[in-house]
Order: C-alpha cells, then sequence, then structure tokens
C-alpha cells in the first residue's frame, strides 16, 4: 500500500520509542498513510520510499551519549518535511546545530505549554495548554535559522520551527491523549507543513487492497487460514471479493479453542460470506505435538509449524479433489484439466504482529506470533496478507466495509495459539477443559453486564504448575489459580487494564470457584502495557 502513490506516504523512524506505534496510528487517524521503520535504515533508503514526510519518535536515549541512535546521514538533506518529537526534536536540533543539555529538573507526565511565538503549528491555538513531556534532558538553543515557538517552565525550547526548510520540532508527545491540542498539531505539519493529502479511507483500502490480491495470485488457487477471528475472517472475506471462488478456507479445529467456537465459525462465517470452508479436526495432532512443552516461544512455533502442515496436507486434498478455484472441462476439449496446486495462503496478520515480531522495524522481538515469528522455514506456500499493514481498529472498519456482520468484526481478539498460551505451563486435554469452562463463564458474564464492547481483550489465564490451598466444603483443597486480564486498547500496541465493577468480578470469581473443580482461586491482573503485554505467553 505504501508504494502506491495514490496515498502519501509518512515514515515514522524508530528510536526505540515506547509511543512509535502510537505515532503511525496517529497519523492515520489523520487519513494518511504511515510506515514504521528503525532509525538505521540509510537515508537514501528512506527517501526510495517517497515519503511525503517523516517524524522523528521519542526515545529513551541522551542524544550526546556515546551509541545514542542518531539521524542517518543525510536525512535533513532530503528536502522531505521533517517533524521531530522528544528525542526526535533533540535529534533534530543537535544535528542542525543547536544544542541538547541535561537538565537538573526532569519533566515526566503533565506540563503547562506556553507558546511563544505561534508559527505555523500553533496559530490559532491557547497559548497556555497542556502537553505530555516524558524528559530530562533539553533543547537549550535552537539551531540557526528556528524560530522558537513554544516553552513551559523548564524547557526553554519546547518548540521550534524552520518553515523555509520544512523542520519542525517539538519536546512534548503530541500523539497521547493526555495533551490537549495534540492532534492538532500533528494535523497542522501533514496537511500545512508537508502537504500530504487526507485519503487514506476504508474505501480505497479496500480497493487497493482488493486489486493488489489479484495482482499477486492471478489465476492460481488459495487457501486462507481462517481461525474465526476478526483479522482471518476480514482477511478471508477481503480476498474473497479479490478473486471468488479461487478461494477455499481452512478452518483448522486444533482443540485450543474457546466453548463453542468450532461450531460457531461453521455459522457464522459461512452464512455471511458464502466461502467454500473445509474443517480439519486436527485436536489429537496439536496435542501430541505441544505434549510436555511449557516453554511460551517453543508453544508458538510449534502451533506455528503444525497449522503449516495441516494447511499443507488439505491444499493436497483439496487439488486432489478439485474443488474451488476454475478446474473443469477444457471448451477446446471438452477434456477435464489438471487440478492446479493451490500455491497461496492467506493470513489475517496485522501490523502490530509484524512489530513485535521483529519485523519492518528493526525493533526487539518481543513474542513470536505464530504467523508471523513461528513459521516454519520450509514453508511451501506464497503468502497472502492484505492486512499487514493495518491496525485492529483499521481492520475492524475494513470488515464494515466488505459488509461483515458486527458479531464477526466486533469479535474480542483471539490469539492464534488460542488457550495453548493461556496455559501456564504444558498443554494437556485436562488443563484444557478446565480454561474452557473458566473461560466461558467470564465471557458470559461480561455479555450479560453489556460490557464487550467496553473491553478490547479479555484473556483468561490458568496458572497449571502453580497450586494454592484454599478451603471448599470445610476441606482444604489444592487447586488451580485462574488470572482474569480484561485490558482496554485502541490497538493493541498499548492496553491499560479494565477497571469492571467489583460486583461483576465477584460473580466471575463465585461462579468460577464454585463450577469449576479444579480451581480455588481467582485474581486480577492489573498491569499495562508496557510492561506487561496483553497475553501471559
Amino acid at each position: 500500500m505504501a508504494a502506491d502513490q495514490s496515498f502519501d506516504t509518512v515514515l515514522v523512524v524508530d528510536f526505540g520509542a515506547q509511543y512509535a506505534q502510537l505515532i503511525a496510528r496517529r497519523v492515520r487517524e489523520c487519513h494518511v498513510f504511515s510506515e514504521i521503520v528503525p532509525s538505521t535504515m540509510p537515508a537514501a533508503e528512506m527517501l526510495a520510499r517517497r515519503p511525503k514526510a517523516i517524524i522523528l519518535s521519542g526515545g529513551p536515549a541522551s542524544v550526546y551519549e556515546r551509541g545514542a541512535p542518531a539521524a542517518p546521514e543525510g536525512l535533513f538533506e532530503l528536502g522531505v518535511p521533517t517533524f521531530g518529537i522528544c528525542y526526535g526534536h533533540q535529534v533534530m536540533a543537535r544535528a542542525l546545530g543547536g544544542t541538547v543539555e541535561n537538565s537538573d529538573v526532569a519533566e515526566f507526565g503533565g506540563a503547562t505549554l506556553s507558546v511563544t511565538s505561534p508559527g505555523m503549528l500553533f496559530a490559532g491555538l491557547p497559548n497556555a495548554q497542556p502537553v505530555w513531556m516524558s524528559h530530562r534532558d533539553h533543547v537549550s538553543r535552537a539551531p540557526s535559522g528556528f524560530t522558537v515557538t513554544a516553552s513551559t517552565d523548564v524547557t526553554p525550547v519546547a518548540g521550534m520551527e524552520d518553515r523555509e526548510r520544512g523542520f519542525f520540532s517539538v519536546q512534548f508527545h503530541p500523539e497521547v491523549l493526555h495533551t490537549e491540542h495534540g492532534m492538532e498539531v500533528l494535523r497542522r505539519f501533514l496537511y500545512e507543513g508537508a502537504g500530504c493529502r487526507p485519503n487514506w479511507t476504508m474505501v480505497n483500502i479496500a480497493d487497493e487492497s482488493i486489486e493488489a490480491v489479484r495482482e499477486q495470485v492471478g489465476p492460481k488457487r488459495v487457501i486462507c487460514a481462517l481461525s474465526g477471528g476478526v483479522d482471518s475472517a476480514v482477511a478471508a472475506a477481503l480476498v474473497q471479493r479479490a478473486i471468488g471462488d479461487q478461494l477455499t478456507c481452512v478452518f483448522v479445529d486444533h482443540g485450543l479453542l474457546r466453548k463453542g467456537e468450532p461450531e460457531q465459525v461453521e455459522k457464522d462465517f459461512v452464512a455471511a460470506t458464502g466461502v467454500n470452508l473445509r474443517v480439519v479436526d486436527a485436536r489429537d495432532r496439536f496435542l501430541k505435538a505441544l505434549d510436555g512443552v511449557s516453554d511460551p516461544e517453543e508453544k508458538r512455533k510449534i502451533i506455528g509449524r503444525e497449522f503449516i502442515r495441516v494447511f499443507e496436507a488439505a491444499a493436497r486434498e483439496i487439488t486432489k479433489g478439485g474443488s474451488g478455484g476454475s478446474a473443469g472441462p477444457s471448451p477446446q476439449s471438452g477434456a477435464p484439466d489438471a487440478p492446479e496446486p493451490v500455491e497461496f495462503l492467506v493470513q489475517g496478520t496485522l501490523y502490530p504482529d509484524v512489530v513485535e515480531s521483529g519485523g519492518g522495524t528493526g525493533a526487539a522481538n518481543i513474542k513470536s506470533h505464530h504467523n508471523v515469528g513461528g513459521l516454519p522455514d520450509d514453508l511451501q506456500f506464497t503468502l497472502v496478507e492484505p492486512l499487514r499493514n493495518l491496525f485492529k481498529d483499521e481492520v475492524r472498519a475494513l470488515g464494515e466495509q466488505l459488509g461483515l456482520p458486527s458479531e464477526i468484526v466486533w469479535r474480542q481478539p483471539f490469539p492464534g495459539p488460542g488457550l495453548g498460551i493461556r496455559i501456564i505451563g504444558a498443554v494437556t486435554g485436562d488443563r484444557l477443559d478446565i480454561l474452557r469452562d473458566a473461560d466461558a463463564i467470564a465471557r458470559e458474564e461480561l455479555t450479560a453486564a453489556g460490557l464487550d464492547r467496553d473491553v478490547w481483550q479479555f484473556p483468561v489465564v490458568l496458572l497449571a504448575d502453580v497450586r494454592s490451598v484454599g478451603v471448599q466444603g470445610d476441606s482444604r483443597t489444592y487447586g488451580h489459580p485462574i488470572v482474569l486480564r480484561p485490558v482496554t486498547s485502541e490497538d493493541a500496541m498499548t492496553a491499560d487494564w479494565a477497571r469492571l465493577p467489583y460486583a461483576l468480578l465477584q460473580r466471575i470469581s463465585t461462579r468460577i470457584t464454585n463450577e469449576v473443580r479444579e480451581v480455588n482461586r481467582v485474581t486480577v491482573d492489573i498491569t499495562s502495557k508496557p510492561p506487561g503485554t496483553i497475553e501471559w505467553e
């Protein structure tokens, strides 16, 4: 999508920022396509992507320290409008001849910005406005040619710009909600400073994606890894829109699904799309492959490997049976055509999956997503990933654009490895049954309380290798703890724990400990992301 010049592209240069993904998402909220790239990418390679603008992210380092990330050589000679944020503000100042110093007083959290010379970014905005800061270093002297536009009690150069050269920067974080006018500042840079066109919309995303799939696949046959979640469902609907009956969806019941999900996938998705669906019962295969494995990364890689092996077998069966695609009598000879082999595999990979798996930005590998970092080296398919550049909220909007029902579009995210990564310890059939029962109770009560839309995701985790003493019916018990992990989020890159009503938590806890014999303790995880991830494994 980024290469298609019907859209303008903004590159977000990542200096190790906590909020790099949030910056990219905010740019897209302004209807401009954004892409995160590492600060180690050469300037010439950035220019080859034909960016309309560049944004320099924040980061944890000090620009004057040995080994600190610096702007790629020649970046400021590219002639591309550039906006620095926090560390990026300091990188720009130092690279162009300004001074960056350590301050005796840090600014972490809320601060009041004083606009001293509005310039382009602050014109018409309040002279005093709340912003979110996260720094100890500051720009003490702006480079030659820059106008200082704002300051705080601690930071003399909290905003600066050189409009003639297209350089703008701020010390605060305009991308976070705590900065009251942050989105207006960002929009002004994108629209006025860089001349970006606000035409990144779901309508043309769908059109461009459909055309890209047709171009990639041609007349070949395709299978889709359908999990029942919103990502694979939207990917399948989009690909079907592009190539019709060349597509066969394969749903693998790997035994790691929640209660009632296999039946729900068959009923809901087929009813909504009419797609050709094959269901493969691979429960025994996955359990055997996971036998005795407790390391989370190994689990993910095993599940990813087994998924692919199952799909390869399904592809061979589809080829042998000749279902799907256009195989049939030849109009010239009247003889049946030889079945075409399946060459392509559709997956619902999202941008956060790619980022967390260390792809695309040079970022650390947080965890291997089964459809990114967990794929086997000898993969026999060419992947089709039409959602690879999208965040979750964009995928939901695309699903609505494609006409999928709300039951599918607004289903809470569920990881590809399923309950296998919600059991802390080895995966067994008995442990899966315990977790399914507990999870079903939590979901039933959340729905009954009318809070499904208020919670982004609600993992229920079984601490299988942990036991705790309890008392039930005047008898000592030695059961498993269950962890409830309800979170709120916009795109899964950051998250906070959901403040569910105490009465709801009490009902869930009481029902689980009463109805699931092996559980005698229920806890709630109140960790944000970062530092924790949404899933425990």
